[in-house]
C-alpha cells in the first residue's frame, strides 16, 4: 500500500523484515521441539537461538538465483548462523513456514483491527449520547419522512459497526490457524505431536486436516468481514456527505487552520474524507472478491493465491486501520449544525406530520383509511406545490374541520410526538459499551 494511506503501527506488521521474522520464529519453534526429541544437538539449537537474524536484502539477492523466496531466506539465515545452520527448516515443506509466519502476522494485524474497532466505537457512542435530543429531520429516498435525533441515528452506526466487530473478531480468531504437516499434510517428516507443541507455542491453532496449505476459506473469510466494516464506514461517510450538502448544511467535516478546499475557490469546505472513505471501501470489496478467488486451489496446492495474498492481505489490513482511524476523528470533530436542522424541518412546511394526522382520522375521526388518506395526500400535495403549512391548509379542509378538534389537529404536528421511544434506543448503548469493556 501506498504511505498515504499506510500508518505506522499496522504498515510495520507488513514489512520484509517483519515478514521474515515472523517465518523465523516459526523456524525456531520447530527446531525446539525437535531438540527435545534429540533430532537437533542442543549446541546447534543454542546457535539456531542466539545468532539466527534475518536480512532482507541478502535474501532478495539470494533469491535472483533460485527464483525462490523460501529457500532465500533459509539460505540467508543459515549463513548467518554458520556451520549449525544446516540443522535449520529440517522436514518442513515452505508452506509449514510461510503459511504459520502469515498467520502470526494476520493475527497481530487483526487485532489492531479490533482495536480501532473499539475506539470508534467508543466515539460513536459518546457522540450519540451527547446528540440524544439533537432534532433532525429524518429522510427516506432523499424525501423528508418524520422526525428522528442525530443520537439515534449516531447509535444505528454504532450497533452497525459493533456488528462488523463481532463478524472481524470469529474471522481474527479463525486465521490464527498454522500447520507444520508437510509436502502434502500428512506428517511425512514431522508428527502431530512437534505440530502441536510449534503452534501452541506460537499461540495458533491446528489446522485439522490441511494439505500442504491452510485452506483459503479463513483468509476469504477474514476479508470479507474486512470488506462488510468497510461497507459500514462507507455508509456513515456518505451520509455526512450528503447531510453537508449546500441546501441541507445540517453536518461538516472538521476543517482545520490553514486547510484548503480548493485550488480556485476559496469559500470551498468539502467532505474530502467522507470521499476518501468511501472510494476505499470499493477497494477492500475487490480485495474480498480476490480471496474469494483464492479459495479453489487445485489438488493439495497450487500458488495461484500466493501472488494475489501478496497485495491483497496487507493492503486490505492497512486500509481498514487507515480508514477506522480516520473515521473516528472525524465523528469526534464532527460540526453539528442543529439550527440548520431545525430550519430543514420548518422548510418542509409540516408535511412530515401527514402520517399523524393519517392515524388521527381513522382512529378519532371514524374515518376508512382510504379516506383519511385521499384527505391527508390531496392536502399535502397542495401544501408542497403552494409552498404553504399542511396545517394552515388542513384546519380548514371540510373534511378534517369537521371530524377533528383543532386541538387534536395540533397534536398531530407535536414533535416530540414522533421521539418519545428514541430514549429507549439511547439507553441499550448502555448494554453495548457493557460488551465492549468486558471484552478488552
Amino acid at each position: 500500500m501506498i504511505r498515504r494511506y499506510t500508518l505506522p503501527e499496522m504498515g510495520a506488521l507488513w514489512t520484509d523484515q517483519a515478514r521474515f521474522e515472523q517465518m523465523l520464529r516459526v523456524e525456531l519453534a520447530v527446531a525446539r521441539a525437535q531438540s527435545a526429541r534429540g533430532q537437533v544437538p542442543p549446541e546447534a539449537l543454542a546457535a539456531l537461538e542466539a545468532k539466527a537474524t534475518v536480512d532482507p536484502e541478502r535474501i532478495a539477492e539470494i533469491e535472483k538465483s533460485t527464483d525462490h523466496d523460501v529457500i532465500a531466506f533459509v539460505s540467508q539465515v543459515a549463513e548467518s548462523v554458520g556451520p549449525e545452520g544446516r540443522y535449520l527448516h529440517l522436514g518442513l515443506t515452505s508452506s509449514d513456514v510461510v503459511d504459520t509466519g502469515l498467520a502470526l502476522q494476520l493475527r497481530a494485524a487483526g487485532e489492531l483491527l479490533l482495536r480501532d474497532c473499539d475506539r470508534l466505537l467508543a466515539a460513536l457512542i459518546a457522540r450519540a449520547r451527547a446528540e440524544a435530543e439533537t432534532l433532525m429531520m429524518g429522510r427516506t429516498h432523499s424525501v423528508h419522512a418524520e422526525p428522528i435525533t442525530l443520537g439515534l441515528k449516531l447509535a444505528g452506526w454504532a450497533f452497525e459497526l459493533d456488528r462488523g466487530r463481532r463478524r472481524l473478531a470469529l474471522a481474527v480468531e479463525e486465521i490464527g490457524t498454522g500447520k507444520i504437516s508437510g509436502p502434502v499434510g500428512t506428517y511425512s517428516h514431522l508428527g502431530p505431536d512437534i505440530e502441536a507443541e510449534v503452534l501452541g507455542e506460537l499461540g495458533l491453532h491446528v489446522d485439522p486436516a490441511s494439505t500442504q496449505i491452510v485452506q483459503r476459506d479463513r483468509h476469504a473469510a477474514l476479508l470479507t468481514a474486512i470488506a462488510i466494516v468497510g461497507g459500514s464506514l462507507e455508509r456513515f461517510a456518505t451520509e455526512i456527505r450528503n447531510l453537508q450538502h449546500t441546501e441541507i448544511g445540517e453536518l461538516q467535516e472538521p476543517f482545520k487552520v490553514g486547510q484548503k478546499g480548493s485550488s480556485a475557490m476559496p469559500h470551498k469546505r468539502n467532505p474530502i474524507l467522507s470521499e476518501r472513505i468511501a472510494g476505499l471501501a470499493r477497494l477492500l470489496r475487490g480485495y474480498a472478491h480476490t480471496a474469494l478467488e483464492d479459495q479453489p486451489l487445485w489438488h493439495e496446492r497450487d500458488i495461484s493465491h500466493s501472488s494475489a495474498e501478496r497485495v491483497i492481505l496487507p493492503d486490505a489490513t492497512i486500509l481498514l486501520d487507515y480508514m477506522l482511524v480516520r473515521m473516528t476523528g472525524l465523528i469526534e470533530g464532527l460540526v453539528v449544525r442543529s439550527e440548520r436542522m431545525r430550519e430543514n424541518i420548518e422548510r418542509g412546511l409540516g408535511l412530515h406530520a401527514s402520517s399523524r394526522v393519517l392515524v388521527a382520522l381513522v382512529e378519532r375521526a371514524g374515518l376508512s383509511r382510504e379516506e383519511a388518506y385521499a384527505v391527508v395526500q390531496r392536502a399535502a400535495l397542495r401544501a408542497a406545490d403552494e409552498r404553504r403549512p399542511l396545517r394552515e391548509l388542513l384546519a380548514v379542509d371540510p373534511t378534517v374541520a369537521k371530524k377533528l378538534r383543532l386541538a387534536d389537529l395540533d397534536a398531530c404536528f407535536d414533535d416530540s410526538a414522533f421521539l418519545r421511544h428514541v430514549p429507549t434506543v439511547i439507553a441499550r448503548l448502555d448494554t453495548l459499551e457493557a460488551e465492549i469493556h468486558a471484552a478488552r
